[in-house]
């Protein structure tokens, strides 16, 4: 069986009505949107989703990162690890347009992080759908956060910290 290739996702934030538009023609209002120095944050609930209330997410494009993180529905559920993924974001006035790269890294905290998407990255790359400029910007991307990420023992806030960020992640 072959891979199956994914089209390159594009989710646009308008930073004024609070909404976010997918690729797939969907859109979802915004509980939180506020723009911040070292980005934009962003929640939105999951009604969809049996097991998650809402996607936490940072937008961190000096870094070419979007930090996400899903919030259980059950106070006494487990959380599963943030993900941290490669993206290209393009600001135009109130409107933050972010181009999945397609690899990744999920950091669970308190253990390793790992890199995560690789088979739907390779498989872009060998479509075309994600150009050799994409491509080595998130390869790029992602080894020098897991580096950097290694570094300060896989802690999410210590990380941030390092990097100027100074807000509490997953914000509550």
């Amino acid at each position: 069986m072959g891979a199956v290739i994914t089209p390159q996702l594009v989710d646009v934030v308008d930073t004024v009505s609070a909404v976010r538009s997918y690729s797939s023609g969907t859109s979802r209002h915004l509980s939180t949107c506020r723009v911040e120095p070292w980005g934009l944050r962003l929640e939105c609930p999951t009604p969809e989703d049996p097991f998650s209330d809402s996607e936490v997410t940072w937008l961190m494009p000096a870094l070419g990162l979007r930090l996400t993180h899903q919030r259980p529905r059950s106070r006494h559920a487990r959380s599963g690890p943030s993900v941290l993924s490669a993206v290209r974001v393009q600001r135009d006035g109130r409107t933050w347009r972010t181009t999945d790269l397609l690899l990744g890294l999920a950091v669970p905290g308190g253990t390793t992080a790992r890199i995560v998407r690789c088979e739907e990255f390779a498989a872009a790359v060998a479509g075309r759908v994600l150009g050799p400029g994409d491509a080595d910007q998130a390869l790029r991307t992602v080894h020098r956060t897991l580096e950097e990420v290694s570094l300060h023992r896989h802690d999410l806030g210590t990380w941030l910290t390092h990097r100027g960020i100074y807000d509490v992640w997953p914000s509550l």
